[in-house]
């Protein structure tokens, strides 16, 4: 199968109300451009550097998502281009961002990350530090940001119960926020599923999915 048939098999199953996500990471530019022409406007990288040498050489109408973990130190390398970052997960990281933003003359779009899997390992906030840094001054200070959404991944497992009750987890801290509108944050967005579990992730209230290997093939 054809990077182009892969994209246009999962484009005719996603809802109109799903936006996708063609996650790039480690892919050559030709493989990215063939998907490009195809129809796909949405790169999701996960390393800085890559996302900005792909930016330098691609078409200018593409958004570029930043979806792995980010540095503080790393920020100012995408915050003239990238459309939305998605692994916010400290304030301190978003503080970056509006500083990096504002440089640039620029409101970059973000997404919370929220912790929902059961392993250690993987990075996000809790359901108290999201309260708390939404509350916060220093939040509402920020100009040059604004707050989409949230962003989760859950557990890496083959329990789809599992699964399923971590992406309504998320779902439900989504619906909970829904009163906390403010001048920067407007939340629209709820970023979770992946090649192996989107349709799940988009029966429990996903807005976006992030999508590789079912596109581009294995790593």
């Amino acid at each position: 199968m054809s990077i182009a048939s892969n994209l246009n098999t999962i484009k005719a199953s996603l809802p109109e109300h799903v936006t996708l996500v063609a996650v790039s990471k480690t892919k050559p530019v030709t493989d990215l451009m063939e998907a490009y022409e195809a129809g796909q406007r949405i790169f999701g990288e996960n390393k800085i550097q890559e996302m900005t040498d792909k930016w330098e050489e691609m078409p200018k109408d593409i958004q570029w998502h930043m979806i792995g973990h980010v540095q503080t130190n790393k920020v100012k390398f995408m915050a003239s281009y990238v459309s939305l970052i998605h692994g916010v997960d400290s304030l301190k990281l978003l503080q970056e961002i509006n500083k990096q933003a504002s440089k640039n003359n620029r409101i970059i779009d973000c997404l919370l990350q929220i912790h929902i899997a059961e392993e250690e390992t993987k990075f996000g906030l809790d359901e108290k530090e999201l309260t708390s840094l939404l509350a916060s001054d220093e939040f509402h200070n920020m100009k040059n940001i604004q707050v989409r959404g949230l962003m989760g991944m859950a557990t890496f497992t083959e329990n789809q119960n599992q699964i399923k009750k971590e992406f309504t987890h998320l779902k439900s801290i989504f619906n909970s926020l829904q009163a906390t509108e403010t001048v920067n944050c407007k939340l629209n967005t709820i970023s979770m599923g992946m090649s192996g579990d989107y349709q799940l992730a988009i029966e429990c209230g996903s807005t976006m999915v992030r999508i590789g290997s079912s596109i581009f093939g294995g790593r």
